[in-house]
């Protein structure tokens, strides 16, 4: 489980690599946040390396 300022951060990453979609695309959103969410367990904490 992420701590809240981690979660914050890939809320955040998710929200700028997002904007461009379409409110349809919710298939592809939660593909990205399902790879951001990856990086993040996996030590990437910077939102740099997570964009």
């Amino acid at each position: 489980m992420l701590d809240a300022r981690t979660a914050a951060l890939v809320r955040s990453v998710l929200d700028e690599v997002c904007k461009s979609l379409s409110t349809c695309a919710t298939g592809v959103r939660a593909h990205v946040a399902s790879k951001i969410l990856e990086a993040a367990i996996n030590g990437e904490m910077t939102k740099e390396r997570l964009e």
